[in-house]
C-alpha cells in the first residue's frame, strides 16, 4: 500500500513498451468512450479548454467539499498488456478507459471537485440528467500536491437536489509500483491487477476517493482473448469484439453493492482456479496444478460460516494469489487479493507457521467483509474500527477451523506484547485520532501500524471480556444491521454495544469506559499492594515520566489462591486485591486487560519462592514479560527481571519460552556488540540445553512433535542453541545442509525447520553455502520456500556477501519490490549487517523512498541503535532531507529517535549490572 507525493500532469503519457529481449516500438492507445454499451468508434465529447496552470499550493483543505454525493459509477478499463508473450510481441504496459459517475448535488456549486492521480484525462463531459443536457466545461485544474484534486469549472450552476453525471476518458501506465492498477509478472507471464487502499482508486480513474463517498460500481474489462478477467461482482457476460482492428474479449460484471472506492479490485491473468461456484481461489496455473490452493479453498467457506453475525451480501467471493503485492492481503469486497505466501500452501514444502499464517490472513480478510466492507469507518482516523476488528475476529475464525492450535492464546504474543513496545513511546498515537489531524495520503498511510491493528484488537478483546462475549456479539449484530452499506464513527459502536448492555441489565457505561482507551495514547501500569489492597494507575512510558494527565477505566481479572476468578475495577480497593493468610493474588488473568501489572515486593518474593512453577504457561509468560519490561522503565530492578528467566531451564512449554525470548531479544540487541554478550550467551546455553535435548530426537530424524505449540518450541530450541554456540546443534545444522548441498538427500529437512537450519548453516559457512542457497532461491517454485531462503541468506557473517545482498534489493529481477524492505530488515537484524544496512538505506534514499514501506524500513534498520553516535546519525539524516522527502517516514523516525534516546539511557544505567549478573550466572554454569 505504498503511497507518495507525485507530480500529476496533463501530458501525453509516456507509453512503456517492451519486447522479450529489448525495448522498442509504440502501441497506439485506444480510448473507449461512454455509451450504453461498449462500442469501437464512438464520438468523443469535446476536450475542455483550459489555460489554467497546475498549482502546487493547497486548495482550501485536503478533503472533498462534500457538496456532491456519488451514487453509482460505470467503469470501462482496457489493460493493453499481453499476458503471455513470444519473441515477436511488443509488450504495452498501458491501460485506457472511461468512467461515468452519477451524482447528486446537495449544495449549489459551479465546480466539481474529485480525485485524480497520475492519469492523462483526455476527455470530460458533464450532463444534467434532470434536464437531459450537457453542461459546458470552462476549465480543469489538477493540483500537484497531496490533495490529488481534479477541479472542473463549469459555465453554469449545479443546483441543490439536482442529478448529474460526469464522464471522463483517461489513460495511464501499468507500472510495477504495486499501487492502483499495476503490472505483476512471473516466469510464464504478466498480470494486470490492482491495489486501491488507501488512496489509489484515484490513480485508476477520476473518482470521489474518500471512504464515506460510497456508491455502486458497474465494471467492464476489455482484455486479450483467452485471458481471465475478475472484478468485485459476478460475471454477467463475456463477448468478443473488434476494437480498432483487433479482437478483444469484453467481460461485464454485476453491479456491486454500495461500497467505498478503496474496495474496488480488478485482475486480468491466465490463472486457473479451484473451488465452488461462489467461492473460487485463483493462482498461477502451475500452483493450482500442484495443489497449492487446496488448503485455502477448503477453509474459506468454513471461516465464512463462523462469522454468522450477519449474512454475506455479495454474490461471489473470489480469492487470488498474486506474485507481486505490497500488503499481506487486501479485503476487496468479493475479490480478495493476497501475496502468494498468504494463500498458497504445499504439503512437504510449507511449514506449520506458513499454514497458520494462511488461515489467519484469510480469516482477517473475511472478517473485513463485514467490518470495513459492509460497515466502513467514516474517515481514516477511525481505521481501527476496520483493522482492529478484523484482527480480533480473525482469531475466532482460525480457532473454529483449527481448534487444536489453541490460536486464541497466541494473541498475547502476536499482538499485545508487540504493540506494548510501540505504545509505550511518547510518540505513539490514540486509536481514534482527531479527524482534522488526518488529511493527506501520507497521514493515512502512517495509520496502518500496530496501534491500529494490534491495540485495536487488544482493547476489543478486553471489552468483550468485560461485557461478556454474548453481550458483545449481540451489540455487534445491532451495529452491523443499523449501519450496513454505510459509515460509522467509534461513538456509533459504543451506542449499540450500550443497547446490548442495557438489555442484559448491566450497569457498565461503554462509552465512558472505552473513550479512555481510544482517545488517549498509551496504556497504564497498574500497581497493586496486596498487603493493604491499594491499587493505582500510572501512564506507562519507556524512559520518562508522563506529561499527560491520563486516567483509564480499568477492568481487571483477579485470581486469589483457592478462589474463582472475578472481574474487579480499578476504583475498588481492599478485599479484591488483598492477600489474606499469605496467599498469592494475581491480576490480569489470561492477559485480558491492555495494561501492565506491578506488584508490591511481598508478592514478588512469593513469586520467586516457587509460585511460578505451579502456574499455567500463559501466567509464567505474563510475569516474564511484565517483569522484564517493567525493568526497562525502572519500575523494578533489572536483576529481578532477569531472575524470571532462570525458571526456563526445566520448562518445555512454548508460551513462557517465546515470551522470554522476545523480551530477552532486547538485551541481545543492546549488548551483542559489547562484552556483555559472551556471558549472556553462556547463560542462554545453560537455559536452553534442556529444551534442545527435549526435542533432539525429533530434530535429528527431521520430524516434529504433534502438538502445534510444541512444533514452535522445537524451532526455538534449535535457534537459541545454535546461535549461542551449542556444538551439537551447530554440527546438526551443518550436516543437514551439507547433505542437501552434496545431493546425499533431496532435502530431508522438515519444512518447519528449514528457515532455522538454513540460517544457522549459512551463518556457520561461507561463500559456498551462500551461493548454493542463492541458486536454490532463484529456482524455487514456491513462494514459501523462496521466503525461507531469502531470510536465511541474510544470516551470513561475511560482510561482503551481505553488501552484495543489499545491492540485490535495488534490482526487482533479483529481489521483488514487495520483499525489499523485509530483506533489508533481515540483514539489519544480523549484527554483522546492522551498520551496512543503515549506510545502505541512507546512500540509496532517493531510490528507496519511492518504492518501499518506509515506516517498516526505518523501524527495521534502527532497532539496535543505542549509542550517542547512532543518535547523531539519526538527527543528521533528518537534517539532510526536507519534510516532503521524509513525509511517509516521519512517525517512524520520531519513534526511532525516541527509542534510541531511551536505549542510550538504559544501557548506560544498566550495562554494568547486567554484565555482572550474566557473569555470575555463567560462572555457576562452569562450576556445575
Amino acid at each position: 500500500m505504498a503511497t507518495g507525493v507525485y507530480i500529476s500532469k496533463f501530458l501525453a503519457i509516456a507509453i512503456v513498451v517492451l519486447t522479450v529481449s529489448s525495448i522498442g516500438g509504440i502501441i497506439t492507445m485506444i480510448i473507449v468512450y461512454e455509451n450504453e454499451r461498449i462500442k469501437t468508434q464512438p464520438t468523443a465529447p469535446p476536450t475542455p479548454n483550459s489555460t489554467t496552470p497546475y498549482p502546487t499550493g493547497p486548495p482550501p483543505n485536503m478533503r472533498l467539499p462534500g457538496n456532491l454525493i456519488p451514487e453509482s459509477y460505470d467503469i470501462v478499463l482496457q489493460p493493453h498488456l499481453y499476458i503471455v508473450m513470444n519473441n515477436t510481441t511488443n509488450q504495452s504496459l498501458i491501460f485506457t478507459g472511461n468512467s461515468t459517475v452519477y451524482f447528486r448535488c446537495v449544495e449549489n456549486t459551479k465546480t466539481i471537485v474529485l480525485h485524480s492521480k497520475e492519469q492523462n484525462v483526455t476527455a470530460v463531459k458533464v450532463t444534467d440528467l434532470d434536464k437531459g443536457k450537457i453542461i459546458k466545461v470552462d476549465n480543469t485544474i489538477l493540483y500537484s500536491n497531496e490533495s490529488n484534486f481534479l477541479e472542473i469549472g463549469l459555465d453554469s450552476v449545479l443546483v441543490k437536489d439536482g442529478n448529474y453525471s460526469l464522464f471522463t476518458a483517461f489513460e495511464g501506465e501499468l507500472l510495477d509500483d504495486l499501487a492502483g492498477f499495476y503490472m505483476s509478472s512471473y516466469k510464464k507471464g504478466f498480470i494486470a491487477t490492482s491495489q486501491m487502499q488507501p488512496t489509489d482508486a484515484r490513480k485508476v480513474f477520476p473518482c470521489f476517493d474518500e471512504p464515506a463517498m460510497k456508491a455502486t460500481f458497474r465494471v467492464s474489462l476489455i482484455h486479450r482473448p483467452g485471458t481471465t478477467a475478475l472484478a468485485n461482482g459476478k460475471i454477467i457476460g463475456t463477448t468478443l469484439e473488434d476494437i480498432d482492428g483487433e479482437t478483444w474479449e469484453v467481460t461485464r460484471f454485476q453491479t456491486t453493492k454500495k461500497m467505498s472506492t478503496y474496495l474496488l479490485a480488478f485482475t486480468v491473468s491466465d490463472f486457473d482456479s479451484i473451488g465452488s461456484t461462489h467461492e473460487r481461489t485463483y493462482a498461477r496455473p502451475e500452483a493450482i496444478k500442484a495443489g497449492q490452493a487446496k488448503y485455502a479453498a477448503s477453509i474459506t467457506g468454513n471461516i465464512l460460516g463462523t462469522f454468522s453475525i450477519a449474512a454475506y451480501f455479495m454474490s461471489t467471493l473470489d480469492q487470488i494469489a498474486l506474485p507481486d503485492f505490497s500488503a499481506g492481503a487486501m479485503e476487496n469486497w468479493g475479490l480478495v487479493t493476497y501475496r502468494e505466501t498468504a494463500l498458497l500452501y504445499e504439503e512437504g514444502v510449507s511449514s506449520t507457521s506458513n499454514k497458520e499464517w494462511i488461515a489467519t490472513v484469510i480469516a482477517h480478510e473475511l472478517a473485513h467483509q463485514w467490518f470495513g466492507n459492509l460497515v466502513t469507518m467514516k474517515w481514516w482516523n477511525d481505521l481501527w474500527l476496520n483493522e482492529g476488528f478484523a484482527t480480533y475476529i480473525s482469531y475466532m475464525g482460525v480457532d473454529h477451523i483449527e481448534p487444536t492450535w489453541n490460536i486464541k492464546d497466541l494473541i498475547v504474543l502476536n499482538d499485545i506484547q508487540t504493540v506494548f513496545q510501540v505504545d509505550s513511546l511518547a510518540s505513539s498515537h490514540p486509536l481514534s485520532s482527531k479527524e482534522d489531524d488526518v488529511q493527506t495520503s501520507s497521514d493515512i498511510t502512517q495509520l496502518f501500524d500496530s496501534i491500529t491493528y494490534s491495540k485495536g484488537a487488544a482493547v476489543l478483546r478486553m471489552l468483550a471480556d468485560y461485557l461478556d462475549e454474548r453481550v458483545f456479539l449481540n451489540g455487534l449484530r445491532k451495529y452491523l444491521q443499523a449501519f450496513q452499506y454505510s459509515n460509522t464513527v467509534h461513538k456509533d459502536l459504543w451506542e449499540y454495544l450500550q443497547e446490548a448492555v442495557d438489555e442484559d441489565s448491566s450497569h457498565i457505561k461503554v462509552a465512558e469506559v472505552m473513550d479512555t482507551w481510544t482517545k488517549q495514547m498509551g496504556y497504564p501500569v497498574i500497581t497493586i499492594n496486596t498487603t493493604n489492597g491499594a491499587v493505582s494507575q500510572q501512564h506507562f512510558l519507556q524512559n520518562q515520566t508522563s506529561d499527560y494527565d491520563f486516567e483509564w477505566h480499568v477492568p481487571i481479572r483477579v485470581m486469589k489462591e483457592g478462589e474463582p476468578i472475578k472481574i474487579a475495577t480499578l476504583d475498588k480497593k481492599g478485599q479484591d486485591f488483598l492477600s489474606e493468610d499469605g496467599k498469592w493474588v494475581l491480576a490480569n488473568i489470561n492477559c485480558m486487560g491492555y495494561f501492565r501489572v506491578n506488584y508490591d515486593p511481598t508478592l514478588r518474593k512469593s513469586y520467586f519462592l516457587g509460585v511460578i512453577n505451579i502456574l499455567f504457561g500463559w501466567l509464567r509468560s505474563s510475569y516474564i514479560m511484565y517483569f522484564i519490561y517493567l525493568s526497562r522503565a525502572k519500575h523494578i530492578n533489572v536483576t529481578l527481571a532477569l531472575r524470571t528467566t532462570k525458571y526456563l531451564w526445566n520448562d518445555t512449554e512454548y508460551i513462557p519460552w517465546e515470551s522470554a525470548l522476545r523480551n530477552l531479544d532486547y538485551f541481545i540487541l543492546m549488548f551483542d556488540r559489547s562484552e556483555v554478550y559472551g556471558p549472556m550467551q553462556a547463560y542462554l546455553r545453560k537455559q536452553v540445553g534442556g529444551l534442545y535435548q527435549h526435542f533432539e530426537n525429533f530434530t535429528m530424524f527431521s520430524t516434529v512433535p504433534e502438538k502445534h505449540s510444541a512444533q514452535y518450541n522445537q524451532i526455538n530450541a534449535i535457534s537459541v542453541a545454535c546461535s549461542n554456540d551449542i556444538p551439537e546443534c551447530q554440527e546438526m545444522a551443518k550436516m543437514l545442509f551439507d547433505n542437501w548441498m552434496t545431493n546425499k538427500t533431496s532435502n530431508r529437512i522438515h519444512p518447519n525447520l528449514k528457515a532455522t537450519i538454513y540460517c544457522q548453516a549459512i551463518a556457520a559457512g561461507g561463500e559456498k553455502e551462500w551461493e548454493f542457497a542463492w541458486g536454490k532461491f532463484e529456482n524455487a517454485t514456491t513462494a514459501t520456500e523462496k521466503d525461507k531462503l531469502r531470510y536465511a541468506l541474510s544470516c551470513t557473517r561475511k560482510i561482503w556477501l551481505l553488501n552484495r545482498y543489499l545491492e540485490y534489493t535495488l534490482n526487482p529481477e533479483k529481489i521483488r519490490k514487495m520483499d525489499a524492505v523485509s530483506t533489508i530488515s533481515y540483514i539489519a537484524r544480523n549484527v554483522a549487517g546492522q551498520a551496512i544496512a543503515w549506510n545502505f538505506v541512507r546512500a540509496n534514499w532517493n531510490y528507496i523512498k519511492g518504492i518501499m514501506s518506509l515506516g517498516n524500513l526505518i523501524d527495521g534498520v534502527t532497532q539496535r541503535f543505542s549509542t550517542d553516535f547512532e543518535l547523531e546519525e539519526l538527527w543528521q539524516f533528518l537534517t539532510d532531507h526536507d519534510v516532503e522527502e521524509l513525509h511517509l517516514a516521519i512517525r517512524a523516525l520520531e519513534q526511532a529517535t525516541e527509542r534510541t534516546e531511551a536505549n542510550i539511557k538504559w544501557v548506560k544505567e544498566n550495562k554494568q549490572t547486567v554484565l555482572e549478573w550474566f557473569k555470575n550466572e555463567s560462572r555457576q554454569e562452569q562450576l556445575n
